[in-house]
């Protein structure tokens, strides 16, 4: 229904010094002003880390960081890109004729990402093309969700363009796929540190291999148990084909699986298959060069960050005295747990932690997908401006060279702040 889309705010352009200034860089690039403006939130996990892929719920919260696209639909179907960062470059294509090459992770993809995932779920024969200027203040790399928020933006300026409605989306979980608000307790702001250390996700076999050693975890668990396992794909599928809870499957994990490493020799002969057969039915085409695969750790993660996850929006729901204490404990575990079974951290970011719970966090993790990016630390509203002082000095001004050119290395936000809405030119 129209009623329930993303929300759309009349402006005053003047008051609103971004939406003037990509206004006029417009107007320069195209010779015409832009019809509207399209704006989507990046968002931070609460907790919840490398647990969706295995079918488990996750928290995340929008952000005040964002992806803002200036847009103008025009008659020839040409969709053409331009970015206010000049480090990516312009881009144009027929959007009946939309490429994505899956190989090279660049910025316009996400776009076209978003654009076909519209086109093909309305059927739309005959899009209308676009001119279109993107400007993002959510840092790259840094786990908030900056590329995921460009396929929101994108796929929101499509609707508006082809004059498209979807209802809108909020918390997700995956079986089935539906979203929850939880109400976070008062009396914290959730503050958001960039490591400044980069780990694009597409750009290396970190991420891939954790996917792979959860399926064949899956697979080993499932066999075990007299399961048909070629069929089961997911942490959460043996979970629920055995109708047990997540602290029996951390159980099952102790005594089926084991802490050390799997060769793929192991693999093969647990599951009684040859090792031709694993590299064309199970491994992936881009990690078929690894020998070596960590199962009980992996396992051992998602099964009990799942649990933190429930154990979390219990607390939100039920908001006892000691919630921010408890949420806390949570979030501690979970980095814990990131470090140390999912191996997803980096000393940059444990580093980050100890600090942010040194001076004053309730609760500390990773956010994202680790191996870079940033911490989102619970901290009490009354030591926040105390705590962002001694963060910014004890990590950020230790180096400065890193401090330098990194606008939005510390951030605090409250709950609600972030938006997915339409701004009519």
């Amino acid at each position: 229904m129209a009623g329930d889309g993303p929300a759309a705010l009349p402006v005053q352009l003047v008051e609103q010094p971004r939406l003037q200034k990509l206004k006029e860089m417009f107007i320069s690039k195209y010779g015409s002003a832009p019809k509207f403006y399209a704006r989507a939130p990046g968002r931070v996990n609460l907790i919840g880390e490398h647990i969706d892929y295995c079918g488990y719920a996750v928290l995340p919260m929008a952000i005040e960081q964002d992806i803002l696209i200036a847009a103008e639909p025009v008659q020839t179907q040409v969709v053409q890109l331009a970015n206010t960062n000049s480090s990516y470059l312009d881009f144009s294509t027929s959007v009946n004729n939309i490429q994505i090459n899956k190989t090279k992770p660049q910025w316009h993809n996400y776009f076209l990402c978003g654009l076909k995932g519209i086109q093909e779920h309305f059927g739309l024969n005959n899009p209308t093309g676009m001119n279109c200027l993107l400007d993002g203040t959510i840092p790259p790399s840094s786990g908030l969700s900056s590329s995921s928020a460009l396929v929101c933006c994108a796929g929101l300026v499509t609707l508006r363009a082809n004059g498209k409605t979807l209802s809108k989306a909020k918390l997700i979980e995956f079986n089935p796929l539906r979203a929850t608000d939880v109400r976070l307790p008062s009396g914290a702001a959730f503050v958001i540190a960039n490591s400044c250390v980069e780990m694009n996700k597409a750009a290396t076999s970190h991420y891939n291999i954790r996917v792979m050693e959860c399926r064949l975890a899956t697979k080993l668990l499932s066999k075990s148990k007299g399961l048909d396992w070629k069929k089961m794909l997911r942490l959460h599928d043996v979970q629920t084909k055995l109708g047990v809870s997540l602290e029996e499957m951390l159980t099952i994990v102790e005594e089926v699986l084991h802490p050390e490493p799997y060769s793929t020799e192991e693999i093969c002969k647990c599951l009684g298959i040859s090792l031709e057969e694993l590299h064309s039915q199970i491994l992936s085409q881009n990690i078929q060069d690894v020998s070596t695969f960590k199962l009980y750790q992996r396992a051992k993660h998602v099964y009990s960050e799942a649990a933190r996850v429930l154990e979390f929006q219990k607390i939100c729901s039920k908001a006892p005295a000691n919630a921010l204490q408890l949420l806390g404990e949570l979030m501690n575990q979970s980095h814990i747990s990131c470090r140390e079974m999912y191996e997803c951290s980096c000393p940059e970011l444990d580093r980050l932690v100890d600090i942010c719970l040194q001076f004053g966090a309730i609760g500390s993790r990773l956010t994202g997908a680790g191996w870079g990016g940033c911490t989102v630390s619970m901290v009490p509203t009354d030591k926040l401006s105390m705590f962002l002082k001694n963060v910014k000095k004890s990590y950020y001004q230790m180096d400065g060279q890193r401090l330098a050119g990194e606008n939005n290395s510390l951030f605090a936000t409250k709950p609600g702040r972030g938006a997915l809405v339409f701004v009519e030119a």
